[in-house]
């Protein structure tokens, strides 16, 4: 890992760039993360599900080298082992993947671990209790990368930052022009996908979304 970040105690805010290997070519990947980071995206999640062991973690390696280059955190999403042997900063815990306190005994004390909470407080409030580093919930809009996933309400993410005290995470649908009210009712961070990726500019979305979140700074 890179000596220059204190992975824990790193904000987890701002623009947060999911580089979905379903979404992004081999070719593509490094210079669409490389255009995210450019626009002030700080944390980058690898998510590939599948089975291709060597060029997963060629993929996490070469990301987390690109991610320390700017300054930026790299999550591996569902694979602490991928996450420890990459050299990453942290991994992300879905509903069926390892709980905590066993990715936790992978990644070691010094790595990032955030979950899935969905529409659930009551998931993130017990990720909290067992050692999560932030919680991410969602879906606040429709999305085209997920379609079948769980929607939740702004109003949950306004009770859930008066009983959470980690970062909060949303997902689903965002974008540079609905991302506001989500900062305002108490997000840090908002993971896209498509809503920088599939931008003319990758760049400039990265920079519009990046600067809608500061509005919860």
């Amino acid at each position: 890992m890179s000596a220059a970040i204190d992975h824990r105690l790193a904000p987890v805010r701002g623009a947060y760039l999911i580089a979905d290997r379903t979404h992004l070519s081999a070719e593509a990947l490094e210079p669409a993360v490389r255009a995210a980071l450019a626009g002030g995206v700080r944390l980058v999640q690898y998510r590939d599900k599948s089975d291709d062991g060597e060029r997963r973690l060629g993929e996490a390696r070469l990301l987390a080298a690109l991610c320390h280059e700017h300054g930026a955190l790299l999550i591996v999403n569902d694979d602490p082992r991928l996450a420890r042997d990459a050299g990453a900063d942290g991994v992300h815990l879905g509903r069926d993947d390892v709980g905590v306190a066993e990715a936790r005994a992978v990644v070691g004390t010094d790595t990032i671990i955030g979950v899935s909470c969905y529409n659930e407080i009551e998931r993130a409030l017990a990720a909290e209790r067992a050692g999560a580093d932030y919680v991410a919930f969602g879906s606040f809009h429709p999305s085209s990368t997920k379609p079948e996933a769980v929607r939740a309400p702004l109003s949950l993410l306004k009770r859930a930052r008066s009983r959470i005290g980690l970062p909060i995470v949303v997902i689903g649908g965002i974008t540079p022009d609905n991302a506001g009210p989500l900062a305002l009712a108490g997000a840090d961070a908002a993971a896209v996908v498509s809503g920088i990726l599939d931008a003319d500019d990758i760049t400039e979305a990265a920079r519009r979304l990046n600067n809608l979140m500061r509005l919860r700074w």
